[in-house]
């Protein structure tokens, strides 16, 4: 089959003609130089030139200020900020990963030379990978080309030092010539003198070129520089003295991820390319590990030589407070003892940190009695590596083939792309040179061959034999090694990507592009090392599995982007739509860390600000001013609005979008200039584009709340708060046979212990201007079923967690039934079964539990609220108050938003206080905080006492176990302080009322009956 290319696309269009705009005015000029003295030629040579030979060359006639004010007509027009002068002939061009990049820039080409007759154009890359794939590309669109520019004559080729006729040629041809070249192939040392003769071949005089430099036939040609990815090609002094080592008439610069920017005239940057669908949508899908803390987990996550001392931050299992196990990163020295930093887990001793090393590209950290040594991303027993590539590799499967039942009907093959750590983990050679299976192929041919026997996929193996199909589905793409074996034997090698040895895997690679587009071909599966990250793409990878560890930011974009491109069917046409073309990347990272890693990259390497808005932003918004239809907004306009925006809160100095902004735009209320007024409707949509689908809070309506000095400072809040305020301790009494008994009854009903999970989840991610969003579509459940560890000592560990002596946990154990659960997942067992005893423990000694005050100087201050920092928003979750002791009470629930409102209206309620976090009351099963102090003074009879506790249900069997016990120990309390405050529970006002009315007439009986 034979890729077809479309020329209408608008975008790529649109990138064509922002650099053909630069030269807007130059008249087609071809001139001829010669080889014979300076008085034989037809023009004078250009400044510092010596010409050598006959040739055609690049001749450039427009003025700097023409060319500057094409620049920022073009700027304006795609709304990007203008060049303040012109400093350089340096023009950049944006493009994402998967647009067709490469397609614009060898179209741009052509378009020079039918608009004004350039014919030298030199290609410079950075690597091998992208030296392939532009050969590749200019084979296949060549019929395209000449098709759609009337046959032009144009040739092109990879400079070979060995074929220094093409350079000639090059120089001396009268058609379009396009040269391939590699940074590496010309730059030299230009500084040195000394090494001029070991300089690359480009630079050395050859008799074949009559004397003369290969690079001096180029230098004449003036020729029109096209940087592939400048972000790896002019980034050294040395370079970019190469790149002007050409003499080029400008360099046009072309990538996703430029660091320097010069005048660029179109950015179509990865947020425009998702909004447009112009390439995959990306679903991300992970496998965690679930309850597998049985063994020691240790991964290196970073190292710092910064400061002294040396540290890393590792990622370990901790222990917390309650007794279960937190996953956290922690920072370590030469020295520490990772039995200390988690909290005391068993499993950890011995590790012990000697040394953290921190050269790049070699960092790790080791132990003193441990054998193992940790390099950066490496994870340190953990489950078994293996198990968790093997779910990897068959989920990708599944994946695949659930594509292909959606797609093959479409005539869309698909392709999954498999990167691993190293070639002979998918292929290896035994003594006598002949190939085998490594682990991966081996793992894939296994998952392969149970998935394709589902009933569900039959349909797409009609007269497939099964047995021997696993084999021939997948392939490997490795670098050859330039050295033979001892048999003679070509070997295969894990390779940078950089070097030589890597031609073989591109070339294989490059050669197979369309073929493994067709049906005809059964290679769906491909296995590559990590030198294939870039430079090479085919647009029906859907799937794309990392069976390597994830490294720098920069390699997660690169690993991604083999996948962008829009689905071809078996025509060759591109297939568009999201239904279609959704990439799944199986990623070695929960999807919501690879989202918010992939934001973070888009930010660093491509400059975009979410949810920022620049000042240029609506510079080409086309609009009609003073009855002129189809003008720009310009640059100033867009300056004038910006400055309004900020004037009135809607963003930052910085540009960045505030919460105003967001509320104006979903309410429809933004406030504009009157000047702007026709334009709302289109500023709306820009803005709203920008504020994206961040977090958003109404923090206008954030308030902070004050201190009702007219209540907290009078003579009865004093009484109320002298009554309640004093701390108390407690002692309890409990029957240790009762309590095993009922722990045992607990553990056999409610245990719960399960092997560790694998949980494979699936997210979708958007990309719009306030940044990259991930939402969960699928969990799946994956038991792991390993037992590599050993069995901790349960009864010496249930005992140091709960006190208990060694008898009651072994008759609570045994009384259980439940042992055999322990073996399953030891750490789990421990975990539950200790914090069921614990929590029984708290429950039983309630019953039995006695609080004493500890004296009068053991309170809290009523001063503390003035301490006491308080906000809430409006309509949320505060509301206005007059009896309060501040001006506003924050509520945690509706039952207590009525209990305010109700204490506010009531003429019965004098004063009330919502009691803050700090206000605690000890109990066995942690600190309790009840909701309210009241006084109830009615019709100015005696004054009444309450601490309320307001629940939505009063029925005991909906309240949970310890909420109950913590209500009774608070009542205890409050009984001890003999300060006659009554404490309520209710879950309504009329209920309350009837409390405090109940309380008034027994006060009025007794007093009757002792006068």
């Amino acid at each position: 089959m034979k890729i077809k290319f479309d020329p209408n696309l608008a975008f790529q269009k649109q990138a064509i003609d922002a650099i053909t705009g630069v030269f807007e005015g130059q008249e087609i000029c071809r001139t001829n130089f010669t080889v014979a003295p300076l008085q034989f030629a037809s023009e004078p040579a250009l400044p510092g030139m010596e010409e050598k030979g006959l040739g055609i060359g690049n001749r450039l006639k427009l003025l700097d200020e023409v060319l500057l004010e094409n620049i920022r007509s073009i700027q304006l027009k795609n709304g990007l900020a203008p060049s303040e002068n012109l400093d350089s002939m340096d023009f950049t061009v944006e493009m994402e990963t998967g647009t067709g990049k490469t397609y614009v820039y060898l179209r741009t080409i052509f378009e020079l030379n039918r608009l004004y007759g350039f014919t030298k154009f030199i290609i410079v890359v950075p690597s091998i990978a992208i030296k392939e794939g532009v050969h590749k590309s200019l084979q296949i669109t060549a019929d395209h080309f000449r098709e759609l520019y009337e046959n032009v004559s144009f040739d092109y080729f990879v400079y070979d030092s060995g074929k220094l006729s093409d350079v000639r040629n090059f120089a001396t041809s009268p058609d379009i010539q396009i040269m391939v070249i590699n940074i590496d192939a010309f730059r030299k040392s230009f500084s040195d003198p000394e090494k001029e003769n070991k300089a690359n071949i480009i630079h050395r005089s050859h008799d074949r070129m009559t004397g003369a430099k290969p690079i001096e036939y180029i230098q004449e040609t003036h020729p029109i520089v096209i940087i592939d990815e400048p972000q790896s090609v002019d980034t050294t002094a040395k370079s970019k003295q190469a790149i002007a080592s050409l003499n080029p008439l400008c360099k046009l610069r072309y990538s996703a991820t430029h660091v320097e920017k010069h005048h660029m005239l179109y950015k179509l940057d990865s947020v425009d390319a998702y909004e447009q669908k112009l390439v995959k949508q990306i679903e991300v899908a992970g496998v965690d590990v679930v309850d597998g803390h049985n063994k020691a987990y240790i991964k290196l996550i970073s190292v710092d030589n910064k400061k002294s001392p040396i540290t890393a931050k590792i990622e370990m299992d901790c222990r917390t407070k309650t007794g279960g196990i937190q996953r956290k990163t922690v920072t370590v020295k030469s020295g520490d003892d990772l039995l200390e930093k988690s909290n005391g887990r068993d499993i950890y001793d011995g590790y012990i940190i000697d040394e953290i090393f921190c050269k790049k590209g070699s960092e790790y950290l080791d132990f003193t009695s441990r054998p193992e040594i940790l390099n950066l991303g490496q994870v340190v027993n953990e489950v078994d590596p293996d198990e968790y590539k093997r779910l990897q590799i068959a989920k990708t499967i599944d994946e695949h083939l659930e594509k292909e039942m959606q797609l093959r009907p479409k005539g869309i093959k698909v392709l999954s792309l498999f990167f691993i750590d190293k070639v002979a983990n998918y292929r290896w050679y035994d003594a006598d040179g002949n190939r085998q299976k490594g682990k991966f192929a081996a793992m894939f041919e296994q998952a392969y061959a149970r998935a394709i026997k589902k009933p569900k996929y039959q349909t797409l193996f009609d007269g497939a034999d099964l047995d021997t199909l696993p084999a021939e589905v997948h392939d490997g793409y490795f670098a050859v090694d330039k050295k033979k074996d001892t048999s003679g034997k070509e070997m295969i090698k894990d390779a940078s990507g950089k070097t030589l040895a890597d031609e073989s895997a591109y070339n294989l690679i490059m050669k197979d592009k369309e073929k493994l587009l067709s049906f005809d071909s059964r290679l769906k599966f491909i296995f590559s090392h990590s030198a294939l990250k870039e430079g090479w793409d085919n647009p029906n990878v859907f799937q794309i599995c990392n069976l390597r560890e994830m490294g720098s930011e920069k390699e997660r974009r690169q690993t991604i982007g083999r996948g962008l491109r829009i689905a071809v069917n078996q025509d060759g046409e591109r297939v568009h739509g999201f239904d279609v073309n959704t990439l799944t990347v199986m990623a070695n990272e929960s999807y919501e860390v690879f989202a918010a890693q992939l934001q973070k990259e888009i930010e660093q390497e491509e400059g975009i600000k979410f949810g920022v808005v620049e000042k240029h932003l609506f510079a080409n918004m086309v609009v009609s001013l003073d009855g002129h239809a189809n003008k720009y907004l310009g640059v100033e306009a867009s300056t004038t609005l910006w400055d309004h925006l900020k004037t009135a809160g809607y963003i930052d100095a910085g540009g960045k979008v505030q919460e105003p902004l967001k509320k104006a735009l979903k309410t429809g209320d933004l406030d504009l200039p009157e000047a702007f007024e026709p334009q709302i409707r289109q500023i709306a949509a820009v803005l709203k584009k920008v504020a994206g689908k961040l977090n958003i809070k109404n923090r206008d309506n954030r308030k902070n709340v004050s201190l009702n000095k007219a209540v907290f400072l009078s003579e009865d809040f004093k009484h109320l708060w002298d009554k309640i305020k004093y701390r108390t301790t407690f002692r309890v009494d409990f029957d240790v046979a009762a309590l095993a008994t009922r722990c045992a009854e607990e553990i056999r009903g409610s245990l719960h212990v399960g092997k560790a999970r694998f949980i494979y989840r699936k997210a979708r991610t958007e990309i719009d201007r306030g940044g990259v969003h991930a939402e969960q579509i699928q969990e799946t459940a994956h038991v792991y079923d390993a037992r590599s560890f050993e069995l901790p000592d349960l009864i010496t560990y249930l005992q140091n967690e709960t006190n208990l002596t060694r008898r009651t946990i072994v008759k609570i154990i045994n009384d259980s039934g439940r042992l055999a659960s322990f073996k399953n997942n030891p750490q789990k067992f421990i975990e539950q079964v200790s914090a069921i005893i614990k929590n029984q423990m708290r429950l039983f000694v309630v019953d039995g539990i006695k609080y004493h005050r500890i004296g009068d100087d053991h309170y809290y201050a009523q001063e503390l609220f003035e301490e006491n920092e308080l906000f809430g928003y409006l309509h949320k979750n505060m509301v206005e108050s007059r009896k309060s002791i501040f001006d506003h009470v924050v509520y945690d629930s509706d039952i207590e938003l009525e209990f305010a409102a109700a204490f506010e209206k009531s003429d019965d309620v004098k004063l009330y206080a919502k009691l803050p976090k700090w206000f605690r009351i000890d109990t066995p099963l942690g600190s309790y905080n009840p909701d309210w102090a009241v006084l109830i003074e009615a019709d100015g009879r005696e004054k009444l006492y309450f601490v309320v506790e307001t629940k939505s249900t009063l029925f005991t069997d909906a309240l949970r176990p310890v909420e109950k016990a913590k209500i009774d120990c608070g009542k205890a309390h409050f009984k001890s302080l003999g300060s006659h405050v009554d404490f309520a529970v209710t879950n309504a006002f009329e209920d309350f009322t009837g409390k405090y009315a109940t309380k008034e007439n027994m006060k009025k009986h007794t007093h009757s009956v002792e006068n």
